[in-house]
């Protein structure tokens, strides 16, 4: 949820480098689809098929690419190079998230030797540990839990009952949604001579750098004796297990249902999709791209590039291999017509010339 805001087409032109064509006065007050855009708010297009469309809707300024000089009839039209791009940039300004006053809830359980900033909400039944540090503007929102000696840097939103383990450290303007959980201990046994299973130390910790976003239940171990650690800017979907040791590089994106195993390396700018299961010890170059439900053998290295399948190859690859097995059905059915004919030609054979034997 979010504060609107109003800006004229000016203002917003402005703040994306773009060009206006039309009544740059007018006034905006929030983004919308073409289809549900109201006749004070913006829209966005990317496809010539869709101006056509997009020019009849009641919405009262476009985003289009710098290229289209199409007849607007009156539409207000920012010019751009990437239209969705500054589509965002606009609703981070029109739809800012929503702030809570400075406050602390009476319900809030705060350990006398932790230090809180300046500015910063702490919503109801809120538990913060000893020697923990909360930055200036940080909104923690119900229920959420600080262990013991956790860092949590400037301007962070921490959901509802997300849950950070001792010793962990967050960066500034790091936003967690609800249900994230932050240090647990890492999945790590060790058996003896009778196959009973002893925990290996989970004693490290885990690293969020600047500006990550890491969406609802998602759960990342800390390190077993050194840290994990995810980079600068770094998306994580909803629902991704990220286990102990694991290194995340700055930009990457990763989407739901994601299990990533033990100190794995994931290197700046990759992408990997939905579903992906990487095995311990692999390393994802940066500017991998990795399709939905690629399985990632461990110690494996994904190289620059599309990869896709189980186990994860080349696009290419993949797309030849695909092609292959849809033609299974129709392969085995000429192959029997194959041995039916074989099987005619030797009836005929012996028939013909007796048994050769």
């Amino acid at each position: 949820m979010s504060a609107h805001k109003e800006k004229t087409v000016a203002e917003l032109a402005a703040h994306v480098g773009g060009s206006v064509a039309g009544d740059s006065s007018i006034v905006i007050s929030g983004v919308a689809s073409i289809e549900r855009a109201s006749e004070d708010e913006i829209a966005f297009v990317e496809d010539a098929k869709m101006l056509e469309n997009a020019l009849g809707s009641r919405a009262a300024c476009l985003i289009v690419p710098e290229d289209f000089f199409p007849e607007s009839e009156g539409k207000c039209l920012i010019r751009v190079a990437r239209p969705k791009l500054a589509f965002a940039l606009i609703a981070e300004i029109l739809h800012p998230p929503k702030r809570l006053p400075a406050s602390i809830h009476p319900t809030a359980n705060i350990a006398a030797s932790a230090q809180v900033g300046e500015d910063v909400y702490i919503g109801a039944h809120v538990s913060i540990g000893e020697r923990a540090n909360v930055g200036d503007g940080t909104q923690l929102y119900h229920g959420a839990c600080v262990g013991d000696d956790v860092t949590i840097g400037r301007d962070c939103i921490i959901h509802p009952n997300v849950v950070l383990y001792d010793g962990i450290s967050l960066g500034d303007r790091v936003i967690l949604h609800a249900g994230v959980v932050i240090g647990a201990d890492g999945f790590g046994y060790v058996p003896d001579e009778n196959n009973v299973r002893h925990k290996f130390p989970q004693i490290g910790t885990v690293i969020i750098e600047d500006e990550v976003e890491i969406g609802a239940a998602t759960c990342i171990d800390r390190g077993a004796l050194g840290e994990t650690r995810i980079g600068r800017a770094a998306k994580i979907d909803n629902l991704v297990q990220i286990a102990h040791n694991v290194q995340i590089g700055a930009r990457v994106v990763i989407a739901s249902q994601t299990g990533i195993s033990g100190s794995t390396v994931i290197e700046d700018d990759a992408i990997i999709g939905g579903q992906v299961g990487m095995g311990d010890h692999a390393r994802v170059q940066s500017g991998a791209i990795i399709g939905s439900k690629a399985g990632i053998l461990p110690g494996k290295i994904v190289r620059a590039g599309v990869w896709w399948g189980i186990p994860v190859q080349p696009l290419e690859d993949y797309k030849r291999l695909n092609a292959h097995m849809n033609r299974l059905p129709q392969l085995r059915e000429e192959v029997k017509e194959l041995r039916r004919r074989i099987a005619e030609l030797e009836e005929r054979f012996k028939d013909e010339h007796g048994d050769s034997k």
